[in-house]
């Protein structure tokens, strides 16, 4: 089963007068890296979100963005009594002036404002948690119909490279006949005396570097098992790469071997089919 590593999922709720949004967003990355934005009144449940994503994503780019408005947990700043009377005392001591203007200096002075805390309530904290894994469950939902898609594409490609596998087996023969007569004629034209024993154990040689029969019985092996790996539950991107890399260099060798113009189409063709499943497969989980 395709999974992509391309996601977005959205979720919001509304507790005590407040609304909670948290937006994740996936892209794709060679292992897991987690970059959240929570406001500072709930870092303290950031650890189990990331262990949450953790466990359920694997790997990705993964940007967690979480918006609460409304918020009446923030830090409050109130003054600071004791201290502003205890300036006024003093500055009344050196200047007897209006007690209007002597507040004025005396809150320009440090520490007249004390901030205090309201502390995370449990309903917030479970409302949060819960709207998270909502919004974790919706990008899950978008990353497997993207690797619906992707899987469908893949399928398609696999279907041609193997139509133009067939194609090579088919002319194949033609192929080996056309370089066998090359031979010949080649030493037909040098005039000389030739060992005919001698000439067959080397035509047979030359042949045997051109044969592709290993090539086409592994890359046909590639292909059903790329298919295999597809279906898996588990994820599977790195292992498909693997395959789709050693189909390359079953696709290079034959190409390398052709000597044959037909022949060496079909591996162009082939080439450009892989290639755009490599590009896909940066995507796939």
């Amino acid at each position: 089963m395709i999974t992509s590593m391309t996601g977005f999922g959205k979720s919001e709720t509304q507790v005590l007068n407040k609304k909670m949004t948290v937006e994740i967003r996936t892209l794709n990355s060679k292992n897991i890296d987690l970059n959240f934005r929570v406001p500072h009144v709930f870092r303290e449940l950031e650890p189990q979100m990331r262990t949450f994503l953790n466990k359920q994503l694997t790997r990705g780019k993964i940007d967690v963005s979480v918006y609460v408005e409304g918020n009446s947990n923030q830090n409050s700043n109130l003054l600071n009594k004791e201290v502003i009377d205890n300036y006024i005392a003093q500055l009344k001591g050196i200047h007897d002036g209006d007690t209007t203007e002597l507040l004025k200096m005396a809150l320009r002075l440090p520490d007249t404002l004390k901030t205090e805390k309201e502390d995370l309530k449990e309903e917030e904290k479970d409302a949060l948690l819960e709207v998270f894994s909502s919004a974790l469950k919706n990008v899950n939902e978008y990353r497997r119909n993207e690797g619906a898609a992707l899987g469908k594409d893949f399928i398609e490609r696999l279907n041609i490279i193997n139509n133009l596998l067939k194609e090579v087996i088919t002319i194949d023969p033609e192929r080996k006949e056309k370089i066998s007569v090359k031979l010949k004629t080649a030493l037909d034209q040098l005039e000389i005396d030739i060992d005919q024993n001698r000439m067959e154990q080397e035509l047979i040689y030359y042949l045997e570097k051109y044969d592709i029969t290993e090539e086409k019985v592994r890359l046909a092996n590639h292909l059903n098992y790329f298919e295999e790996i597809m279906a898996q539950e588990n994820p599977n991107g790195k292992k498909l790469g693997f395959i789709a890399q050693e189909m390359g260099r079953e696709i290079n060798t034959i190409g390398s071997k052709a000597n044959h113009s037909g022949l060496q189409k079909i591996v162009v063709q082939m080439k450009d089919e892989l290639e755009k499943i490599k590009e896909q497969l940066l995507n796939v989980l």
